[in-house]
């Protein structure tokens, strides 16, 4: 049988192995967790609206169902182009007939001093968890010993739909807690300040939404910061282009993902944001049966520009990379990807979102909200995810204020 070796148990790694399941061919996965992370709703673990267990779902659970693929944990070492085999962390070696990369990106701190030791990403379980007990640890903290300056600021920098998403949920969690858990505290003594470069909010969304979104931070106590640029970032805080300090315990970088620096040792050709360059059919570049899919593939638009590095081009490029694989299989040609953006959105806090849908529709308030919560519903892994997410969700907006809010593993 056609061995196809997936590394990586993403959106798009799952969306392949998903394609390819009921194929005449062998399937291997690989991932360095044994479990797959549902990325959009990390910022609300990371703020205690969600559990760690309601957005990871056990890999094996996943393959009850699919025959002819089996999981190995591992991280990847090395590609071994001419043996058409990969080498892994642990030593072991897997041969393949395909290989497909979904690895997908980590944080891209974009050379900033400072900012890879001391801020906080939320692109994982274990970062989200840790933004988590680093917020309640200050909260804790400032209750028993008092406030000081301050101790309880929280920056997040980078105004896309994470950075968005983030303060909103942050600004949320502090009006509530406070008023619950904290009575002592000041909830303006909490500031949450979102910084962004460029000139708007949600720059992948139209200036009429961007603009609703900055006004809704606002009106929930965010302070925006736009056309700021961060100079570097240190245990105190960050220091801005225009000479300003602010002062923080707490730094969230939301700014951007880019590829893993340990991939750039794989001897494969890499383009912009490191991403591996890949033809019209989704080979990595001098590849004839190695594709890359999701975040770590420098897919390119009708018009030059990059794929966003997002869940729908990931899932639409692991679909894709199936039916590749399944042409070359039968010697049929290959063809071209060509990504359908089904619309964005971005969620702000109880009531309130942005979307922009393919047909120009522009949806905000309680609407998008609804409709951001029935989509994330629908895309969750596992009817257990779902119904458990579902019962939080539902608690949370009937018991407005109240939450479990505790360190974990500290």
């Amino acid at each position: 049988m056609t061995r196809v070796v997936i590394v990586g148990a993403g959106f798009g790694g799952l969306a392949t192995m998903s394609a390819l399941a009921h194929q005449d061919v062998e399937i291997t996965l690989i991932d360095k967790h044994n479990f797959a992370t549902f990325q959009p709703l990390l910022y609300q673990v990371a703020t205690a609206g969600l559990n760690p267990g309601d957005v990871a779902f056990p890999i094996r659970t996943l393959l009850r169902k699919q025959k002819g693929v089996t999981f190995r944990q591992g991280m990847l070492a090395g590609v071994d182009s001419a043996a058409n085999e990969i080498s892994l962390v642990d030593g072991a070696r897997v041969p393949y007939d395909f290989l497909v990369l979904a690895m997908g990106a980590t944080t891209n701190f974009f050379g900033i001093p400072g900012a890879e030791e001391h801020c906080h990403g939320i692109y994982t379980l274990d970062e989200a968890l840790a933004v988590r007990n680093k917020v309640f640890s200050l909260f804790e903290r400032a209750a028993s010993q008092g406030i000081k300056g301050n101790a309880m600021t929280t920056i997040v920098i980078g105004g896309g739909a994470t950075g968005v998403e983030m303060a909103g949920a942050l600004a949320e969690l502090k009006l509530r807690a406070f008023r619950t858990d904290y009575p002592s505290l000041d909830p303006a003594q909490a500031r949450v300040i979102l910084i962004e470069a460029r000139e708007r909010l949600l720059g992948a969304f139209s200036p009429e939404l961007s603009k609703y979104a900055s006004a809704e931070l606002k009106g929930r106590g965010v302070e925006v910061r736009l056309n700021t640029e961060v100079k570097s970032v240190t245990d105190a805080g960050v220091h801005l282009a225009n000479g300003e300090f602010i002062d923080s315990r707490l730094v969230i970088w939301s700014a951007g993902v880019g590829v893993s620096k340990q991939f750039s040792d794989l001897g494969l050709p890499q383009g912009r944001q490191g991403r591996f360059e890949v033809g019209d059919d989704l080979r990595v570049v001098g590849h004839e049966n190695i594709f890359a899919v999701g975040d770590i593939a420098a897919t390119l638009e009708s018009d030059g520009s990059l794929v966003p590095q997002l869940a729908q081009p990931a899932i639409q490029t692991g679909t894709h990379v199936a039916k590749m694989i399944q042409a070359l299989i039968t010697s049929m040609p290959t063809t071209q990807f060509v990504y359908r953006n089904k619309g964005t959105m971005a969620t702000i806090g109880r009531n309130a979102a942005v979307a922009e849908l393919t047909n120009g529709m522009k949806l905000t308030g309680s609407t998008a909200w609804l409709a951001w919560l029935a989509l994330h519903l629908l895309t969750l892994l596992g009817v257990r995810n779902r119904l458990s997410v579902l019962l939080n969700w539902s608690w949370h907006y009937i018991s407005w204020g109240r939450g479990p809010r505790v360190i974990l593993g500290g």
